[in-house]
């Protein structure tokens, strides 16, 4: 009986031991590690584990210290702001948690190595052209991940807003492709983790800021494609998301402060009036109402006036800068974040990263809106910025209107012309990113009914125009959505990215008219890769005339002319007009898209419904 009693006693003091053990069990540490000889020498790590904050953290390395360990209303997390020397050596420490003067659990932190050139990394520029892909629909390169273990959401080809199983393999398997078109970069959407139940594939509503998606692979793959591509010569743009997370995210169970998630975690949409930033007459209700509410209830706005939060965005986001060595960053949802905080990432991203480069998503029509966030920017209200560059929503807007709508006095290409004109409103205009058409909207071929020669004058067009030229997947073999507008039609599969498909792009499986719309963009971007005009030089535009539209870039050293003409007919060019660049009022050049020469005197033949890209001798 005493034996009994006593081995009793035994288990219980066992459970009770065990019990105390995992009150301390560490769940997370984020970021899961760092990297020596960083501009700043600060570095703050969240940790998150069960009761975590009821013990102290300590740790000997030479050049860190603990500066500062802040618990939170939640006993379930713990910040340790660490002050690390620039001179400190890479390598591997213990971050103890004791209570009293007992060790109750243990981190091993590493502090890595920088790659030689990390802070001077090239971004995106003029001499690029993006290439934009969701991963979910180009290529299935490993069918085996496109279920994972513990993940909600299962493959489904056959629902056009499931996952299909494109994955970042897909993409490594296909750098040649994208290469020998003529693309130096690719913008991918999201691959972080969206542990959604459903709808997934989109990317938006990140789960874990720290993990790519098991059914894109992992963050090694990851890192292997942004090294594979830079031995292409195609620079890696990383989609992110700073405004919302996912209502699935690991921390959504237990949130670290009451404030963590804008109106306590509770769902009021946002209001999407994005004037109320600038507007000097707005309500303080309007303008919350736009920065603090939710897209929907599946993304929760995150708030980034807790300081906590801030800080832990900014050091994911140079953490996935150092980790994949990325060359680009395009933000989502730029304007909707607090803007205070937006400067402060921004400028911090660039104070580590000076020659990168981020282009903002701020979907406005109008000019000024875009402009406001631009650095160097002189704003009314003071705001200041260190955003390089910003999508042009408004010049794609106009680009369509101009193409779609028959020419006369105040329409058609007029719209176009005078939307160019507002350029003097931005600080960098050559830095914004100039597109036809992208993923959150009707693929260009269907915004233009269909029609190839439209399509090739909006190609010419982008592609040409001052700025950054970026260009859908599957745009150059005429990819469309007719009679909807569902994303998920919109983003389809690209043909020949999965076993069976009728259709192969990478082959030349396609109908004619996409065989040879494919050959038009490749020639254009082949020629595009060596147009030094095009990428740094002048710009001047006429005003259109007679269903045409007339523009140079220029330098000293060499002359390109364009001209998009949408008359069903023939046309005679008068070249009188264009004197101040054709000074003998004669062009000898080359037409790009023909490989003609062209050898003209006072006029120029066109013909009907057609562009032209001429390059002088």
């Amino acid at each position: 009986m005493k034996n009994r009693l006593w081995i009793i006693t035994l288990l219980i003091l066992i459970n009770q031991g065990a019990v105390l053990a995992q009150d301390y069990q560490i769940n997370k540490v984020e970021p899961p590690f760092w990297w020596s000889g960083m501009r700043s020498s600060q570095l703050q790590i969240m940790v998150y584990g069960d009761n975590i904050s009821e013990l102290k953290p300590r740790l000997e390395y030479t050049g860190i210290k603990i500066d500062q360990v802040i618990e939170v209303s939640n006993p379930n997390y713990l910040f340790i702001n660490l002050s690390v020397s620039p001179m400190t050596d890479p390598g591997s420490f213990e971050i103890d948690f004791l209570k009293g003067s007992k060790v109750k659990s243990s981190y091993t932190y590493r502090l890595l190595e920088r790659e030689k050139g990390s802070a001077s990394r090239k971004g995106f520029d003029n001499s690029d052209v993006m290439y934009l892909i969701t991963p979910d629909r180009f290529v299935n390169g490993n069918p085996s991940n496109d279920n994972a273990d513990g993940l909600k959401e299962k493959s489904n080809r056959e629902n056009p807003g499931g996952r299909h199983g494109g994955d970042i393999q897909g993409i490594r398997d296909h750098l040649d492709y994208i290469e020998d078109m003529g693309f130096t970069a690719i913008w991918v959407n999201p691959v972080l983790e969206n542990d959604q139940p459903q709808y997934s594939y989109h990317g938006y509503s990140t789960t874990d800021f720290y993990k790519v998606d098991l059914r894109f692979g992992t963050n090694e793959e990851y890192a292997e494609l942004a090294r594979e591509a830079k031995g292409k010569g195609i620079k890696l743009i990383m989609d992110m998301i700073l405004n919302h997370c996912g209502s699935e995210h690991w921390w959504m169970k237990d949130v670290p402060t009451e404030d963590w998630i804008n109106y306590g975690g509770k769902f009021i949409q946002t209001n999407h009036r994005r004037t109320t930033v600038q507007d000097p007459y707005a309500s303080e209700h309007d303008h919350k109402g736009f920065v603090d509410g939710w897209f929907v209830k599946t993304m929760p706005d995150l708030n980034q006036r807790n300081e906590l939060l801030a800080t832990y965005l900014i050091q994911n986001t140079i953490w996935w800068i150092e980790y994949a060595g990325l060359a680009g960053i395009r933000m989502d949802t730029y304007p909707y974040p607090d803007k205070d905080f937006m400067t402060n990432w921004t400028c911090r991203v660039m104070e580590e990263y000076p020659d990168f480069n981020i282009v903002g998503e701020e979907w406005s029509l109008n000019p000024s809106i875009v402009a406001h966030w631009q650095r160097g920017k002189n704003n009314q209200n003071g705001y200041e910025s260190c955003l390089p560059s910003l999508m042009d929503f408004p010049v794609q807007s106009a680009l369509v209107t101009a193409l779609s709508e028959e020419e006369n006095w105040n329409s058609g290409f007029i719209k176009l012309y005078e939307m160019l004109a507002n350029d003097f409103q931005y600080a960098d205009p050559s830095n914004l990113v100039i597109f036809p058409d992208n993923h959150d909207m009707s693929r260009i071929y269907t915004q233009l009914n269909e029609d190839p020669e439209l399509l090739k004058m909006a190609l010419v067009y982008t592609l040409t125009m001052r700025g950054i030229p970026q260009i859908y997947y599957g745009t150059e073999v005429l990819m469309k959505n007719p009679g909807t507008e569902d994303h998920g039609v919109i983003r389809s599969d690209f043909p020949g990215g999965w076993e069976g498909d009728k259709q192969n792009a990478f082959t030349g499986a396609l109908g004619k008219n996409q065989l040879e719309m494919q050959k038009f963009v490749k020639k254009l971007l082949s020629w595009r890769k060596t147009s030094i005009v095009v990428h740094n030089g002048r710009l001047m535009h006429y005003a259109p005339e007679n269903n045409t539209y007339v523009y140079f870039r220029y330098s000293e050293m060499d002359k390109v002319m364009v001209i998009l003409n949408k008359s069903d007919s023939q046309l005679e060019l008068d070249l009188s007009r264009f004197k101040e660049q054709l000074d003998d009022l004669k062009i000898r050049g080359v037409d790009v898209i023909t490989g003609n020469v062209v050898n003209a005197g006072a006029t120029l033949a066109l013909p009907e419904k057609s562009c032209m890209v001429i390059d002088f001798d």
